[in-house]
């Protein structure tokens, strides 16, 4: 029966709506700064709350000492009525004052941003293992449709974001928005309305002018942000396949390939950095014409006697004071609206539904024998194309089972489904008779083991790559592996022996080295199912020889389903199916397929003739070089 796989919302996800916006995404990340499970750093929070309180009624208190030392210094008789104890009016104690309260200003400040440091950076980690949870748990078909290099890329800008949309918001946002609450109050006090207005038209207007700029921005930042993962894919992508560059001579195409990337990106960054000029010289100008304005109604309320020269001082340094946050304010909603952009890929990371779910109630697979079977298995990566077309047989405990066939015929499509990187469309596949959509997918790997074709190794050490099978194997169980594998007398020859590096890929390694480490690490898995999907076929007939003597020692006891292009790999397979255009044409063991003379007997006939053709030019390359060192040893 049909699986269900239809798209289901992710916990964390946002409707597109509410991504796009400041406020659902920081409604997302609310859980990851106030974390239910860490008592510590909500403390922390409302510890970095309460000293940023305390840091802006010090940093509103400043420009009044400053003014009070100001009216002192000019002799102005309303210093002799200074709010403070007596001891504090003299000029020297109230500069002293003014630097004190600077220091306190900075203290609180700085203690702020550490109390929080380690909030923002527990959220920032705590997202980016989710995504990388998540990316594992999508399906195959999703990373096979993307490029690594631009998805690492947009996890990276991703990351950076969420660490400046916690940050700026909690460190510069909400601080700047206190304090201008706080001046409007200390203006109405201090001074009157008029202050207040041009105050409030001047911060309108700033608001106003940055809003529409830098949303004129985001276009440009978008434009050179993908020109910046297109160029790091492209730099990712011939660096992976830096031998095929080599092979065809292509340094030359590959290099103007990703110059011309990156003359788009230079184009869309020149345009970056002249808007945020035009951005910042027309909030310069708007804030300096504000602050000129109340300056000017202070001059004309010193010359009528109502406010003192101090005032003129209280209201250059409050104003002077309010344009470094203000401005960071710009700053602040340019990178949060960059940021939303750059989260924005993330997010629909995150909203991506699995296409492969463990169903409610799924249990694990327990394997007592280990018979796989396939029932009438109809299935198709696209439904306009179908692979498998009812394809229906049963591999016995411990036998090996042998898949054939031409290319395109779907013979790893089959593996593919075993391993439920893919659910059919049709039919189901049962291991002792439990169908493995009904268990979970841990328990369903757990039991299969896979020699690939190709064997990627991680970056990281022989012996990382063999724990691989059994991450809490021994020294001992290493050795014993690696023997069984044929390959510990050669990992003893490196200089640094299982602690020797592979290589990006394992590329410091041969094929059939890779492949040796591929079979060790299955022998130490242990699995009582064991699939070998064309595990030799990128072999020479030396090394393949004796990778199938491994192999075979490996199958021992286990069901093994094994996919082949060289037929001579599985003449002693129990079955072997040979399929065609997704159907399975003919099936026996390799005597029966022979005697009949059909589709298998003529791939046999075909590989076999390759075969001697390439034993006859090997035997001609023979003879001649003995012939030429016959000859120079007669001369």
């Amino acid at each position: 029966m049909p699986r269900d796989s239809s798209p289901k919302a992710s916990p964390n996800a946002l409707n597109f709506d509410e991504r796009g916006t400041f406020l659902g995404t920081v409604r997302l990340l609310t859980p990851y700064i106030w974390p239910a499970d860490r008592a510590d750093l909500k403390l922390r929070v409302l510890l970095a709350i309460l000293a940023m309180v305390v840091s802006k009624f010090v940093t509103i208190a400043i420009p009044y000492a400053f003014k009070y030392a100001t009216d002192a210094l000019a002799g102005s008789p309303d210093a002799k009525h200074i709010p403070l104890p007596s001891i504090m009016t003299g000029m020297f104690a109230l500069t002293a004052l003014y630097g004190v309260l600077r220091i306190l200003m900075a203290l609180s400040q700085q203690g702020r941003d550490a109390l929080f440091a380690a909030v923002a950076m527990n959220a920032v980690r705590r997202l980016a293992i989710e995504v990388f949870v998540h990316l594992h748990q999508l399906s195959l078909r999703f990373h096979l449709e993307r490029k690594t290099g631009g998805l690492t890329r947009v996890l990276e800008r991703g990351r950076a974001a969420i660490e400046t949309i916690i940050r700026t918001s909690m460190l510069v946002a909400v601080p700047t928005a206190l304090e201008f609450v706080l001046i409007v109050g200390a203006f109405l006090i201090t001074f009157d309305w008029r202050y207040v207005l041009v105050l409030l038209v001047t911060v309108a207007l700033y608001l106003l002018y940055t809003t529409v700029a830098t949303n004129w921005r985001i276009s440009i930042r978008r434009s050179m942000n993908e020109s910046d993962t297109d160029a790091n894919t492209k730099a990712i992508d011939s660096l992976l396949n830096f031998e095929t560059v080599k092979y065809f001579n292509a340094e030359a195409r590959e290099a103007a390939r990703y110059d011309k990337s990156m003359a788009r990106y230079e184009r869309m960054s020149v345009n970056t950095y002249v808007s945020l000029a035009v951005l910042n010289a027309g909030q310069a100008v708007i804030f300096t014409c504000g602050m000129v304005a109340v300056l000017l109604l202070c001059v004309s309320g010193v010359r009528s006697g109502r406010n003192t020269v101090g005032d003129f001082a209280l209201l250059n340094v409050m104003m002077i004071q309010l344009y470094q946050p203000l401005n960071f304010m710009g700053m602040v909603y340019r990178e949060i609206k960059q940021a939303i952009v750059d989260i924005g890929a993330m997010f629909d990371i995150l909203s991506q539904s699995p296409e492969i779910r463990d169903r409610p109630g799924a249990r694990d697979l327990v394997v007592n024998q280990g018979v796989v079977r396939f029932e009438n298995v109809v299935f198709g990566y696209d439904p306009q194309r179908v692979i498998l077309k009812g394809v229906s047989f049963e591999a016995k405990a411990g036998a090996t089972v042998a898949i054939v066939g031409p290319s395109g015929a779907g013979k790893s499509t089959i593996s593919r489904l075993l391993f439920r990187f893919y659910e059919p469309t049709s039919g189901r596949i049962t291991i002792d008779g439990q169908d493995i959509g009904e268990v979970t997918q841990m328990s369903l790997r757990a039991a299969i083991g896979m020699v690939p074709q190709d064997t990627v190794l991680f970056n990281d050490t022989v012996a990382y790559n063999l724990r691989y099978g059994r991450v809490d194997a021994s020294e001992a169980d290493l050795r014993e592996t690696a023997q069984s594998a044929q390959i510990d007398s050669f990992i003893h020859s490196l200089p640094m022996g299982y602690d020797a590096q592979v290589g990006e890929r394992g590329l410091k390694l041969s094929g059939g080295e890779k492949q040796r480490v591929a079979i060790a690490r299955t022998i130490l898995k242990a699995p009582p199912i064991l699939v070998l999907d064309e595990a030799t076929s990128a072999l020479d007939s030396h090394t393949e020889r004796e990778i199938q003597d491994a192999l075979e020692r490996v199958s021992r006891g286990r069901t093994t389903l094994v996919i082949a292009h060289r037929l001579s790999t599985v003449v002693n397979a129990d079955e072997i199916l040979v399929l065609e255009k997704g159907v399975i044409a003919e099936r026996g063991r390799h005597e029966q397929l022979l005697a009949k003379g059909g589709l298998y007997a003529a791939l046999w006939n075909r590989q076999r003739q390759v075969a001697e053709a390439q034993d006859k030019l090997r035997e001609a390359d023979l003879a001649e070089h003995a012939f030429e060192e016959g000859a120079e040893a007669a001369e």
